[in-house]
């Protein structure tokens, strides 16, 4: 049975270092709440503590606030670093976000992106992926109500326990990031997990993914689980507009913010002085800039190179500005998600068949009216 795609945003936040930090959470949770406006299925959000970029150190209090201003999208967190905390705070708080948001909220975990964040808390980057192990498997237990007695290197847990089980039966939706290494394939097969695959547009980041999925299901096999492609969670940059014009306008100057970001902390971008940035970034794999057609069109190769998966998330371009932002999301919900929905097959076939038949139906009416008439006449001249 073929898989409906869901459609979603990946959240870091990016926020220029001139801007007011307060309008610039108020405007994060400003477009949640248009997505869910929108029709969007689900927002993932981040948490970092450093660099000055990404400012959102507690993506489960901006989550909050987020779903008391919505409706209907599930809110998670991509990701949370579980490296940076003691498992059964963990624990807790998903509980308690799951019970206050009657099960929309998701649990996102990884082991942490920025060195700089490990540096401060005096973390070995060598260790993360091994303590991201370490605290899901515990995490995993107190779902399910165990107790639990353990002292590793960066904790003790004495007789732990969650006084409150989840909202959700079993658990809520447990993710695993999953991106250049093996781990979050490795973890999300043990535990029969869904997966956030980060990589996509970010140098044959889908050959990693297909790597990290095939991985999943082989350790999933070996633990008697089995994978579930809706589970799959893809990240696909976009920024969308009326015209490639239009679109390549509003953020030709902003690519800077990403290249100079990305080299500072995560990766070397190399783009050369004398390109177009736009055309460097798509050339480069990035993520995509210009039309609804254009973002149908990336998705479709993700189709052909990869197969079926449950949902896309955006990465949303906060540098282009907010207006441009929202109009983004807003053509690709007119335009996109109708696409890959198939909602308007009906209609479409509506259209072609008065098209098909419009001589005969136009004949049809006009004798109708022209019956009407003569017997109005006939009716008042009598």
């Amino acid at each position: 049975m073929a898989i409906t795609l869901r459609h979603g945003v990946f959240m870091s936040p990016f926020h220029r270092l001139e801007e007011s930090v307060t309008v610039g959470m108020e405007r994060d949770v400003q477009l949640i709440e248009w997505l869910d406006m929108l029709g969007y299925e689900e927002a993932w959000v981040g948490e970092h503590h450093s660099s000055g970029y990404e400012t959102i150190s507690s993506p489960e209090l901006f989550i909050a606030t987020a779903a008391a201003r919505t409706q209907r999208i599930r809110l998670g967190t991509g990701v949370m670093s579980l490296p940076y905390h003691n498992p059964l705070m963990v624990a807790n708080r998903v509980i308690q976000l799951d019970h206050m948001t009657r099960g929309r909220f998701m649990f996102g975990a990884g082991p942490g992106l920025l060195a700089s964040d490990a540096a401060m808390l005096g973390i070995d980057p060598a260790v993360q992926r091994d303590r991201l192990a370490e605290a899901l498997d515990v995490i995993l237990r107190l779902f399910a109500g165990e107790s639990v007695t353990e002292t590793t290197d960066w904790y003790t847990l004495v007789g732990a326990r969650a006084q409150i089980l989840p909202y959700t039966q079993p658990r809520p939706e447990v993710a695993v990031a999953s991106s250049y290494t093996p781990s979050g394939g490795r973890l999300a097969g043990k535990h029969g997990l869904s997966m956030l695959c980060v990589a996509n547009g970010i140098f044959e980041g889908v050959d990693t993914l297909v790597q990290n999925w095939e991985i999943a299901c082989e350790i999933a096999g070996a633990h008697g689980h089995e994978m579930h492609r809706e589970d799959l969670r893809i990240v696909q940059p976009m920024h969308i507009a009326e015209t490639r014009e239009e679109a390549a306008a509003s953020c030709r100057d902003s690519l800077k913010y990403y290249v100079d970001y990305f080299t500072n902390n995560v990766m070397p971008l190399e783009m050369p002085a004398d390109v177009d940035p736009v055309q460097w970034w798509m050339d480069t794999g990035l993520g995509v800039i210009g039309t609804p057609d254009d973002a149908i069109a990336a998705i479709e190769r993700i189709y052909d190179r990869y197969g079926e998966f449950g949902c896309v998330l955006n990465l949303p371009n906060t540098f282009a500005g907010f207006e441009a932002v929202k109009k983004s999301f807003e053509l690709y919900a007119r335009f996109v998600m109708p696409h890959f929905r198939k909602t308007n097959r009906n209609r479409q076939a509506s259209y072609d068949w008065v098209a098909e038949n419009r001589q005969q139906l136009r004949a049809k009416r006009d004798s109708a009216v022209q019956a009407m008439i003569r017997k109005h006449k006939s009716e008042t001249e009598a």
